[in-house]
């Protein structure tokens, strides 16, 4: 019986007229999306980074050469806003992480692009990030983390198509 369970039998007892089972699948991941943040945000914050300045060198640092992409696209990747990512940039710049260069199929605009700082330290986070994520998911077997990988891309497909 873990933590959920006993909520869920308190919800049983006092109110017996209700269906309270996606309470405990919901109470579930959100409880395991929370202790997996904080080990995850451990191992970031070994390279002096955040969740949010993670995203955006992983994002650069896997589109492959010449690591860069627009604003814009680095915003759709992410899916924040653009004030939110103005924000990010700045402060990735001044620690001098990424740079702005000229876009060469628009004269006018720029990209974004990871500095050689930038590359290094991701590429050694990311590596550091990936062995956090084997740790933390050595609980199962391969066979039941590819169920449960199929059961979670089901239940996220109802979400995204909407």
């Amino acid at each position: 019986m873990d933590h959920v369970d006993k909520i869920l039998i308190q919800w049983q007892q006092e109110r017996p007229d209700l269906n309270v089972a996606p309470m405990g699948t919901l109470g579930r991941i959100k409880r395991l999306h929370q202790s997996l943040m904080r080990r995850m945000e451990q191992t970031w914050a070994e390279y002096g980074l955040n969740d949010s300045s993670f995203d955006v060198l992983a994002t650069l640092r896997r589109e492959g050469p010449p690591y860069a992409l627009s604003p814009s696209d680095l915003m759709a990747s992410t899916m924040v806003t653009s004030g939110t990512m103005t924000h990010r940039l700045q402060q990735l710049e001044k620690a001098e992480l990424i740079e702005r260069v000229k876009n060469p199929a628009d004269g006018r605009g720029f990209l974004i692009s990871l500095s050689e700082k930038g590359f290094v330290l991701i590429d050694e986070a990311i590596a550091a990030h990936v062995e956090t994520q084997a740790e933390l998911a050595s609980g199962l077997s391969d066979e039941q983390r590819t169920q449960l990988d199929e059961l979670l891309k089901h239940f996220l497909a109802g979400f995204e198509q909407t």
